[in-house]
């Protein structure tokens, strides 16, 4: 009976283990076959979760993600385009916030959009006139300053070039509003008073306050003075043949001699200018590095770092010019209403008020090199300036007037040309 129960136990387990078939009664045929089917059951889950994760990729991609690592979103195109435009906006108001808000004088900005209703309802020409002197003040500063963050990106010897360039752009576009109005004497008297006042005034005040600041002789560099002072002198020899020629009265057709004279003689005086530029950009660099008391060039300042990108100011400088031109269309309007509601000579406001008006900004920053003793950047800003006004701004009106029609000549009149005359006979030319 109990063999019976045995092989009754035995029979069960022999059919449990077909059924299930894996298990079996010995253990090397338990292992034989249980190898295979594990195998191939094996093989078919790994190819059953294949096809399920390259079914999951092609359904939705961002779960291939999860599965491999941490969740990373790629940013969308909306994100990407409204960031772009939050940085534009944040760039566009810091730089509105650095050229418009950061310094005191241009509190005096609105006094220009209040020249232009005042000439548009009021018509009275002494306050358009005192109105757009104070509002071209702060601009021609404005102009300054985007030009020096321009030569921070163009090198300093073309920096200081398009810095006396655009630090003279006042003088000059009020002068073609001028000569467009037929106001000759008014156009040369002002440029006159322009280089007066860089080499007199300008030049005297920085002298003078470096000398209160600095007890020690300053020095500057005599190779560059002596350049823009050779290139003075030939500006003044220019100026003086056609008042000498009217003067004297030797011309051989009245007035047309003197005006053909003048038209030849600033176009010498442009290419002069030209090679003038070839020589200071290319041909003598050196020339005109900053030297120090032993007479050694020194570098310059390299802690300083533009405060707007090189586009900022290249638009800036676009609107400033922009701006300026405007204003100067109201100011030469309203100069011979001024001159009779402020009773003040035309030759007074002409030679004395616009170009100390033009030039505020060069006269602070001559002064204020000087009293930081780097004496060579206030020449020159001051000589530098004469220089540029006398050889180029000069003839520059003189063939704007002759495409104009206009006779503007180099006759500056015997008094103003003696003037300018003795000026130049004081310039500095020792090396100090």
């Amino acid at each position: 009976m109990d063999r019976s129960l045995l092989l009754s136990g035995h029979s069960s387990i022999s059919s449990s283990s077909s059924a299930c078939g894996v298990w079996t009664t010995t253990t090397s045929q338990k292992w034989l076959e249980f190898a295979p089917i594990s195998k191939s059951m094996g093989s078919l889950e790994e190819e059953r979760s294949v096809v399920e994760f390259e079914e999951e990729s092609l359904v939705s991609p961002g779960k291939t993600h999860s599965r491999e690592g941490p969740n990373i979103s790629l940013p969308s195109p909306a994100s990407s385009q409204s960031f772009c435009t939050k940085c534009m906006s944040n760039s566009i108001f810091n730089s509105i916030k650095v050229v418009l808000f950061s310094t005191k004088i241009n509190l005096l900005v609105p006094f220009g959009p209040v020249a232009i209703l005042v000439d548009k309802f009021a018509d009275n020409h002494g306050w358009v006139f005192f109105l757009s002197l104070l509002g071209i003040i702060p601009l021609a500063e404005r102009l300054g300053y985007a030009t020096e963050q321009l030569a921070f990106f163009t090198g300093p010897t073309v920096g200081g070039l398009l810095n006396a360039t655009f630090g003279n752009a006042t003088e000059l576009i009020i002068s073609v509003y001028a000569l467009k109005n037929g106001m000759i004497r008014v156009v040369q008297q002002s440029l006159l008073g322009s280089i007066l006042s860089n080499m007199l005034l300008v030049l005297g005040c920085a002298f003078f306050s470096g000398g209160l600041v600095f007890s020690k002789e300053q020095v500057f560099s005599k190779a560059a003075a002596g350049v823009n002072s050779g290139l003075l002198l030939m500006a003044v020899m220019g100026l003086l043949f056609p008042a000498v020629l009217h003067f004297t009265h030797t011309e051989v057709h009245f007035g047309s001699s003197e005006l053909a004279l003048s038209r030849f003689s600033s176009c010498i005086m442009l290419v002069a200018y030209a090679a003038y530029l070839v020589f200071q950009l290319k041909s003598q660099k050196n020339l005109y590095v900053p030297v120090d008391e032993g007479g050694n060039q020194t570098g310059g300042d390299e802690d300083e770092a533009p405060e707007i990108s090189h586009w900022e100011s290249i638009i800036w400088l676009t609107i400033l010019t922009l701006w300026i031109s405007i204003l100067s269309e109201y100011l030469v309007d309203a100069i011979e209403g001024a001159s009779v509601a402020l009773k003040m000579p035309v030759a007074f406001i002409s030679v004395i008020l616009l170009p100390i008006v033009g030039n505020a900004a060069e006269h602070a920053s001559a002064i204020i090199f000087a009293m930081k003793d780097k004496l060579d950047i206030s020449l020159g800003v001051a000589i530098g300036s004469s220089t540029q006004i006398s050889m180029f701004g000069i003839p520059f009106c003189v063939v704007i007037g002759w495409i104009m029609g206009r006779p503007m000549d180099l006759n500056f009149q015997l008094f103003e040309t003696a003037t300018l005359f003795m000026t130049e006979a004081d310039k500095p030319s020792k090396h100090h």
